[in-house]
């Protein structure tokens, strides 16, 4: 018994380290390129958010708002306040739907992440994070046109901890940070896919979220709300799913409701929407992930 228990041990210290050195240097780049825009960018992008109001844009905005959401290194308590100080300054709530939308989806540290899942993979959660926002923002717009959207009271500009004179001290402060907020999530998420690999049939998982493909994406948006913690932590579960047989559709609801449903971001969300907005909000994920996860599976195979 002592044996088998060790040979076990053996079996997914195996798995443990083949994964780390798949998924480690996507994961340790994507710390190093977060931070970097971190320190050095982030200013920049939410002056260019500020800018846009100065150029007559109109319904067109909710297209650079996505893009500079996703471009945003925030999570989404960092984002909150500072879509406040944008609201204070006169932005619309359809852009700034779109801003925060896009930027619960992506940001440049997950997109580095993504890539280890492969250049169709990282393509689909990219459009589909842009179109999420987009798609959000044009919702407000035609349905609450006349209406408040977000309630931002009691918000203050965030504190900027980027402030060490030195810039090198600056950016590896950044890093610690950002090492310390998903370093754990992204161990656990080896050990579990290593768990995965050692004992969860292949042909049987590729039958539930593979062969029956509707199924399959409507289970993938559901296992989305409860599984999804940090994003760094999912993608070694993501990409040993998709080898197991999930098909790209069921990957892509999957991408989507898991950032948005997460408990950190739903406790952002619900604070500026109210218990109303905070429903139809959770309804809109829900529908725009099935509706993503059916399209994909109809064009990728």
């Amino acid at each position: 018994m002592i044996n088998g228990f060790r040979r076990e041990l053996i079996y997914l210290w195996f798995y443990f380290t083949v994964l780390i050195e798949q998924i480690a240097p996507y994961w340790a780049l994507g710390i190093v390129l977060g931070s970097i825009i971190s320190v050095f960018g982030k200013e920049k992008i939410h002056k260019l958010f500020i800018v846009m109001q100065n150029n007559k844009l109109g319904v067109f905005g909710v297209i650079p708002a996505s893009l500079l959401g996703i471009a945003s290194p925030l999570c989404m308590y960092g984002t909150i306040p500072i879509a406040a100080s944008f609201s204070q300054k006169g932005m619309r709530d359809d852009w700034m739907a779109a801003f925060m939308m896009s930027s619960i989806m992506l940001n440049p540290q997950l997109i580095i992440y993504s890539s280890a899942l492969g250049t169709t993979a990282l393509i689909i959660r990219f459009v589909s994070s842009l179109l999420c926002g987009i798609t959000a923002g044009l919702c407000v717009r035609f349905f609450y046109r006349d209406k408040v959207f977000f309630d931002f009271s009691g918000f203050a500009e965030p504190k900027n901890r980027d402030t060490d004179p030195n810039i090198i001290l600056r950016l590896l402060k950044n890093i610690w940070r950002n090492i310390k907020a998903t370093g754990t999530y992204f161990l656990i998420g080896i050990a579990l896919t290593a768990l995965f690999q050692r004992y969860v049939p292949a042909n049987a998982f590729a039958s539930l979220f593979g062969s029956q493909r509707g199924f399959g994406v409507l289970m993938a948006a559901t296992l989305g709300v409860p599984l999804y913690v940090c994003g760094g932590g999912t993608i070694p579960l993501l990409l040993e799913w998709l080898r197991s047989g999930m098909s790209m559709g069921a990957a892509a609801a999957f991408m989507i409701t898991g950032p948005a449903t997460k408990l950190t971001n739903l406790g952002a969300v619900k604070i500026v929407l109210g218990v109303k907005r905070f429903i139809l909000y959770l309804l809109f994920v829900i529908f725009f992930a099935l509706v993503t996860g059916l399209i994909v599976n109809v064009f990728v195979q």
